[in-house]
């Protein structure tokens, strides 16, 4: 199920749309202007491969903006797995707004289908387990609310969203910080309330994150041994999240481990956008 549009996401759609037709419509469509400008058309979005369909609200605003006399019909729910050659959606309206918005609403819609697929990929692997998958801040720049939408969509989950709204103690936090102890008690004083989550990287920082009384405890690069001490060490003190060298094949012997979560960048990192096509008629 896709996250509810709300305002702070209505405004995000806004924005990245805003940008994407500067940087592409600009000041005005030289080829389209060739078309008359009474021409009516009719276009169906189309996938060429199997796909879980996410973008929907970006590629609708594109042509929104553009022309809002355009009718979209959509064929799939957002969310919704597609199989190749199946229609999204059908569009009618001005053959000029028609073809000016093509590349921008279907770069939205096939890249968030793109990074939506490899997570409902992911998600499957770990069906029937208790251990979350979780995507990283490592997107694209820009897009970081579309593509955490997108991951939503995908069924896998969201870690923070940026530097300002939960706290990630890393290595060199703890250096400045002088141990990993003093780095949690400085968190807690500057941001009561908020999230505090220390990366780990053997057992003796994960039983000082324990007592320094973390949220949660990331298992960088741990063994699948120390993994399962870890597990056995935290005992429910503390959520257990693994990063660092996770892929498919990793999955489901990671939540055999028992850890709570595992966070995964590839899932926006490694961008591949879904096969889409637009195919035109025109009317008149």
């Amino acid at each position: 199920m896709p996250p509810p549009i709300d305002a702070d996401l209505a405004l995000t759609i806004e924005r990245n749309v805003t940008a994407a037709l500067a940087e592409d419509y600009g000041s005005g469509d030289l080829t389209a202007a060739l078309i008359p400008k009474d021409t009516q058309a009719t276009a169906t979005v189309i996938t060429r491969e199997n796909a879980v369909i996410c973008g929907a609200p970006w590629f609708d605003a594109v042509f929104a903006r553009i022309d809002p006399r355009i009718d979209i019909q959509w064929a799939v729910a957002e969310g919704d797995t597609a199989t190749a050659n199946q229609p999204l959606c059908r569009l009618r309206g001005p053959a000029r707004a028609l073809l000016s918005g093509e590349r921008t609403a279907l770069n939205f819609l096939q890249t968030l289908s793109g990074t939506a697929t490899v997570t409902r990929r992911y998600a499957d692997l770990l069906a029937g387990s208790d251990t979350r998958l979780l995507d990283t801040r490592k997107t694209l720049p820009g897009l970081r609310r579309a593509q955490k939408y997108a991951v939503h969509c995908g069924g896998g989950h969201n870690h923070r969203m940026g530097l300002y709204d939960a706290i990630l103690i890393k290595e060199n936090h703890i250096a400045a910080a002088g141990s990993i102890g003093a780095a949690v008690a400085q968190a807690r004083a500057l941001s009561p309330g908020v999230t505090v989550e220390v990366e780990t990287e053997n057992l003796a920082e994960l039983d000082a994150a324990l007592s320094a009384g973390a949220d949660i405890i990331m298992l960088d690069e741990f063994t699948d041994a120390d993994m399962r001490e870890a597990v056995r060490r935290t005992r429910g003190r503390a959520e257990l999240e693994v990063s660092g060298s996770v892929d498919e094949t990793r999955l489901a012997q990671l939540a055999d481990i028992g850890v709570d979560s595992i966070s995964v960048g590839a899932l926006t990192k490694h961008v591949r956008a879904v096969d889409l096509s637009m195919r035109f008629t025109a009317e008149n």
